[in-house]
């Protein structure tokens, strides 16, 4: 999402880094450039007016004039005041003290409200808690079964009460929660595709009517600079207590990312990252202004590794790989685990030293995967632990069984083949070392 601003911020950076000593004027120079890639990626004037009067301000001081790496220093400050910019620190939900937790999501039509609501049920399910839905846009057509099909993927059930007062809905939607027992309730509210006056009158209501514990503002990151009007137009009539920024993933400049703390005082509390309805972070940032100055992301990377990776079966794969027992079971094991952590594009942008969209057309093949999948699963148990009995007719079996053909059988085959021999060097050349077992850990699935 910050492919553009983080390619030109580092060429204005290019300029300190061949300077052994700074003068006031090579600062107002690059700082020009920074003022100009800032615009270019949508951020709001007054934030790129603030920010670069700061950053100028501290460049042209005694800790960078004085300093033996300027340029380093210089990308130093950028850094601190991009992270205050976005809110210093990740702002969490608020749980409260006497459930449920009443979430009203608002936003104009198209944010992404409906299915937003469904990924932080889906999420803090995952958490343990007993999330309720409660569908109270009745203008929108579909969308009462729009939030009942994203509920049913998440495992959340919906409260509606068909095309009636939305207020009276919400109320009944609190009752019927306390009644059976859940802890959260998320308020999926109806937009307008612009702010007027009888949206927030009927937003105002429902906000008296649930004593909310969080109203969350669902931005469109991909509306650039408009984000900033709709977030104080929202915030001046409900007092937000956050924002959840949707399409990061998409192609957007970012500038809502750091428009819209500053303008409104609110955090940001987590941003979309893709379609799928686990698609969704806690926003850091200090983490994404890593990401920004392409310094990576290794926590969230980190993370993600670990929600996707089951940690009995890496235990288990690390014994097979010790022992030279690595199965096409396995091998489909390891492209599914991949598949959970997301794109591969989105992966590399975490990693310190690589550009965000180094990768951007190596995306996991979903019908590759789905093949692959089918063609594994169509061979017997023993096929699949003993790879080497696959002959020419077993082969044909295999293909037709799983509607593929032969030659994406022998693929397969040759590229399983290709990874046994690296993993059986590998393990050779780490036999022989002093404590090559506790060396040999997997921290992600293997391509």
């Amino acid at each position: 999402m910050f492919d553009s601003l983080s390619e030109k911020l580092n060429n204005a950076f290019r300029k300190f880094r061949n300077k052994g000593k700074l003068t006031e004027a090579d600062v107002r120079e690059g700082m020009r450039e920074v003022k100009l890639a800032l615009l270019e990626a949508d951020v709001n004037f007054k934030v790129v007016r603030d920010f670069v009067k700061t950053v100028t301000e501290r460049a042209i001081g005694s800790e960078v004039m004085e300093s033996l790496l300027p340029g380093q220093q210089i990308i130093k400050i950028v850094h601190e005041e991009l992270i205050r910019l976005m809110g210093e620190a990740n702002s969490k939900l608020v749980i409260s003290p006497k459930p449920p937790t009443v979430v009203v999501m608002v936003g104009l039509q198209g944010s992404g409200k409906t299915t937003h609501a469904a990924k932080l049920a889906g999420m803090y399910k995952r958490q343990g808690k007993r999330p309720l839905l409660v569908a109270c846009d009745v203008y929108r057509p579909a969308a009462i079964d729009q939030l009942k099909v994203v509920g049913a993927q998440v495992d959340v059930p919906v409260f509606d009460m068909g095309q009636g007062d939305p207020v009276e809905i919400a109320k009944a939607g609190l009752e019927h929660a306390a009644r059976h027992g859940h802890d959260m309730v998320f308020i999926d509210t109806a937009g307008r595709l612009q702010v007027d006056e009888v949206l927030m009158n009927e937003l105002e209501e429902i906000k008296a009517a649930t004593n909310p514990t969080e109203i969350l503002l669902v931005i469109d990151a991909m509306i650039g600079q408009e984000s900033v009007n709709v977030a104080s137009a929202f915030n001046e009539k409900l007092d937000i207590t956050g924002v959840i920024l949707s399409k990061l993933d998409g192609d957007t400049r970012g500038g809502a990312a750091l428009s819209v703390r500053y303008v409104t005082g609110k955090p940001i509390k987590f941003v979309g990252v893709g379609e799928k309805l686990d698609a969704i972070e806690p926003f850091y940032p200090d983490r994404m202004a890593s990401r920004i100055l392409g310094m990576g992301d290794v926590l969230t990377l980190i993370e993600k590794a670990q929600q996707s990776i089951d940690e009995k079966k890496a235990a288990e794969l690390e014994k097979k790989l010790r022992e030279n027992t690595f199965t096409l079971s396995d091998y489909l094991d390891q492209f599914r685990q991949i598949k959970n952590m997301g794109s591969l594009d989105q992966l590399a942008g975490m990693i310190p030293g690589m550009k965000p969209g180094t990768l951007k057309d190596a995306k996991v093949d979903e019908k590759a995967l789905a093949h692959t999948e089918a063609i594994i699963l169509a061979m017997t148990v023993y096929e699949r632990e003993h790879p080497d009995i696959i002959n020419g007719s077993r082969r044909k079996r295999i293909a037709a069984g799983s509607g593929t053909s032969v030659e994406e059988v022998n693929r397969l085959m040759k590229q399983y083949d290709q990874m046994n021999k690296m993993i059986k060097q590998f393990t050779s050349q780490m036999s022989g070392k002093k404590g090559w077992k506790n060396k040999m850990k997997i921290p992600f699935p293997l391509p």
